[in-house]
């Protein structure tokens, strides 16, 4: 099978979400909590992973399912689908339109294709190796900037409110002390990496992300001539992480604040 029916495939599956979503958007939500209060899951991020699911599964009956809502068995397939049925779950419980659908597609542990959507914009940001990064069919590139002091950065906070919090809060304070033009925290990582990818943002840091949080995006930066790393400066694997997403040149610089711990502290 092709890279590009795969990418197909993706596509209807991230338009088959959207209008689930959109059609609770705005509307009561019926809303649970996962570990915490702050963490919250709907019945439209169990709908709209229903659907991506049984859109891939029709295709590609074979291949591993890694979500976020639901554990699904595992086949001997090198093929991992990579799913994020609705990232910024909290912006969309609210009415905020900043949220998004994230498919990715990994090989042997490699991705090999990603795609979001976001539904009230109608974005669609997608990637497959060797053709480059994407925005509604036009070709996107990072930005050029070299210092943090022309630059404006994203960030987000992990669910826990101890010390991953606090080094987040003092890692904002550093950039600012360095010269930022400015930080963004608009609740969707798989949108934030895509406005790297695309050359809105310069950069974007996390404390820890879930593989369904980041893998298309991180895929759609590299592929948009971007960098993404864990703190450590070391490729991201497909599991929980620090990410730390740049335009490449000032990729250093950002590490030098966000990574400035020494590993295991």
């Amino acid at each position: 099978m092709k890279t590009e029916n795969y990418l197909d495939t993706s596509i209807i599956a991230a338009r088959k979400a959207a209008e689930i979503l959109l059609g609770y958007f705005q509307k009561e939500k019926n809303v649970s909590f996962k570990s915490a209060h702050y963490d919250m899951v709907t019945k439209a991020d169990i709908e709209s992973e229903k659907i991506i699911v049984s859109t891939i599964k029709e295709k590609f009956p074979c291949h591993n399912i890694l979500a976020e809502e639901n554990n699904y068995e595992q086949t001997d397939s090198p093929y991992t689908w990579i799913i994020d049925p609705l990232d910024g779950t909290n912006n969309f419980v609210h009415g905020i339109p900043v949220f998004s659908i994230s498919i990715a597609l990994a090989k042997n542990g490699s991705i090999i294709m990603g795609v979001v959507y976001d539904p009230t914009r109608e974005e669609l940001f997608c990637a497959q190796h060797g053709d480059g990064a994407m925005l509604n069919n036009k070709l996107v590139r990072v930005t050029e900037a070299e210092d943090l002091s022309s630059s404006i950065l994203a960030t987000g906070f992990y669910y826990n409110r101890g010390k991953e919090m606090e080094e987040t809060l003092d890692n904002i304070k550093r950039f600012f002390l360095s010269g930022i033009i400015g930080i963004r925290r608009m609740g969707s990582a798989a949108l934030d990496l895509c406005n790297v990818a695309c050359g809105r943002l310069d950069g974007f840091w996390e404390y820890y992300l879930s593989p369904w949080d980041f893998a298309a995006g991180v895929y759609i930066v590299e592929q948009a001539g971007g960098k993404v790393t864990d703190q450590y400066n070391e490729k991201v694997k497909i599991a929980p992480s620090y990410i730390v997403s740049s335009n490449g040149k000032i990729h250093t610089k950002m590490l030098d604040i966000v990574g400035n711990k020494e590993r295991g502290t």
